[in-house]
């Protein structure tokens, strides 16, 4: 499978001690990790995971179109 484009947010949480993963085109889809890369590592299984039970359940994927306020 080709690497998906979809746009990934990262920050760190106070709240919970940890770096936040999400990708806002596909609800519900989120990681966390104590750093950044554990972080990016973590949403990138996320992301596969979803696409691949998204696929197995025929529901329709959605195309990366997400792009912060600041590129848009």
């Amino acid at each position: 499978m080709n690497e998906p484009h979809y746009h990934i947010n990262l920050f760190w949480s106070g709240e919970d001690q940890c770096w936040i993963a999400d990708v806002p085109d596909l609800k519900p889809c989120s990681a966390h990790g104590d750093t950044r890369s554990e972080a990016i590592a973590n949403i990138n299984d996320a992301i596969q995971g979803w696409l691949e039970t998204a696929s197995e359940r025929g529901m329709p994927i959605p195309e990366p179109r997400y792009r912060p306020a600041i590129y848009a």
